[in-house]
Order: C-alpha cells, then structure tokens, then sequence
C-alpha cells in the first residue's frame, strides 16, 4: 500500500482575463501544466474518525489548512454516501516545498492529493469526476490536479479542455512575497477585456499573463526576479504571483541559468509534464 503521495506543482503557461460576472468572479482563459517538483504527503488510514496533520503549517489555522478541510470534505461525503457509522481517519504529515501564495498551485494541489489518496486509502470507490465535484467545493484549481492532465481552462476555472502543450523545462524563482489572489483581481487597472480565442489560436501566439502587471506594480521583489530572468529567456508570471519562470528547451540550459542566479534568488529547476505525478502514483497503486 502506497502511503506516501505527491502533490505537484503548476504553472499557468498563459493567463487572460476574458471579462467580468455580475457577481465578481473574473472570466478567464489559461493553460495548466503540471511541474515534475512539488509538495508530498505521508498519509496513514487509522481506524477512528480523528483526522490530524502532524505538523501543521505554521500561520495556518486548521479551519483553513486546506489539507485538513479535503479530508473532512471526503470522510463526511462517504459517511453519508456509504451510510458509514463511524468513518475511518488519517495521520497526514506534509512535506512543503511550494510556497504559499506563490502561484504554483501548493493548497490546491495539496487538497487534490488528500482526496485522490484518501479516496484510494479509505476504499471510497469515487470516480474521477466526483472527486473533481468535490474538489471544487475548495478551490477551482483543485479539479485540475485531480484529473492530473495539463488542460485549457475557460469560464472561472472550472471549465477544462485536456491539453498537450510542449513539454519544456522551466527555471522558477520564487520571491519572498506571498501574493492573495483577491489583490490582484480587485486592482482597477486589471486588465478584464482579453479576447476569448480558441487554444489553437492561443498556442500559436507568444504566451502572456494579464496579472503581470499587477503583480510587477505592487510588489517590487516580482519586478527584479521577473527583471532578471528575461535577460535569459522568455518569462512571465505563473497565476497571480508571486514565482515567475523562465522556459528553456532543455534541462542543461536551464541549470546552466541557474548557476548564474544571484545570492538574493531562490531558485528551482524543473519539467513541465502532461501527465501528473499524482496520476501516476495511482495508477501504479492500483
């Protein structure tokens, strides 16, 4: 039995606010690619309902830790589903490498492996889709890391198309800013009038992120790794910040990039890959 799962990261290739729902929520257009480098979660089934993170983040309440709410979301789920009596539990412990607020899609995919795992663990017997479903419930990133295949996603995120896009190598810095989505979306000077494209349209133009600008205008320490980085290679921002990246066509260019990175840099090298670890870590326990 597999206990130990991995939870990768993801870049957003290209991001463009479309437009504007009456109810705030922004329309978008953006390409998910997973990272072959993330976070990863021990998680032990016990016997009795109790649901602990051993080493909780620190900063984080447990009503918010999103680890602690997709286990509770799936243990009630089957409770109800199943007519469970007294439902199992899980010792998770996380071992964090993505930063919080940084775009990389850490929470999210966090989530999405408790919920892939504990769904295998506990025996829950749920379909991709209905993971999906409830994956929503707590955040419209998660759905993507539960399918585990890089996509195109429109409406708010919840919309996704499997995608292919090249698999390139990437060297993502990540500054010491932790960046709330909400402060991006609710700038004046967003950008909210993107035109909606076909993906093939899209993939044949240079790739861009309506957030940048945003991101580069509030928080300098964006600006200078974001400075220094496109002296190298193409690169832009991942989601709504903090951590941008730069793509190379091979692992040798991007390390030899790396090696050049200044003292005041914090720095990783990695794949972009279609198809998730997570994925493959289920099919193989399967």
């Amino acid at each position: 039995m597999i206990y130990q799962w991995p939870a990768p990261a993801k870049l957003n290739l290209f991001l463009y606010i479309t437009g504007r729902r009456a109810d705030g929520y922004h329309l978008l257009q953006t390409l998910f690619q997973f990272l072959d480098y993330g976070d990863t979660l021990t998680i032990e089934p016990v016997n009795t309902p109790r649901i602990r993170l051993i080493n909780p983040l620190p900063g984080v309440a447990e009503a918010d830790n999103l680890v602690i709410r997709a286990a509770g979301l799936l243990q009630r789920y089957l409770q109800v589903k199943k007519n469970i009596f007294t439902p199992p539990g899980a010792d998770i412990q996380l071992e964090k490498r993505l930063p919080m607020g940084g775009g990389l899609g850490g929470g999210s995919s966090n989530a999405a492996t408790v919920l892939v795992a504990l769904n295998h663990l506990w025996q829950g017997g749920l379909g991709t889709e209905e993971l999906a479903g409830l994956g929503l419930a707590l955040g419209a990133d998660v759905p993507v890391f539960i399918r585990g295949h890089a996509a195109f996603a429109e409406g708010i995120g919840e919309i996704l198309t499997p995608a292919n896009p090249p698999e390139k190598w990437y060297l993502v810095a990540t500054p010491k800013v932790n960046i709330s989505t909400p402060v991006i979306f609710a700038d004046p000077d967003l950008k909210r009038d993107s035109p909606i494209r076909s993906l093939e349209t899209l993939l044949a133009l240079p790739f861009a992120n309506d957030c940048e600008p945003i991101a580069i205008k509030r928080f300098s320490e964006v600006e200078q790794h974001l400075s220094w980085l496109l002296e190298y290679a193409p690169s832009r921002l991942t989601g709504t910040g903090s951590c941008v990246f730069a793509q190379f066509d091979t692992e040798i260019a991007a390390r030899q990039v790396l090696e050049q990175a200044p003292a005041w840099m914090r720095c990783f090298v990695a794949r972009g890959v279609n198809v998730s670890s997570l994925h493959n870590t289920l099919v193989g326990a399967n």
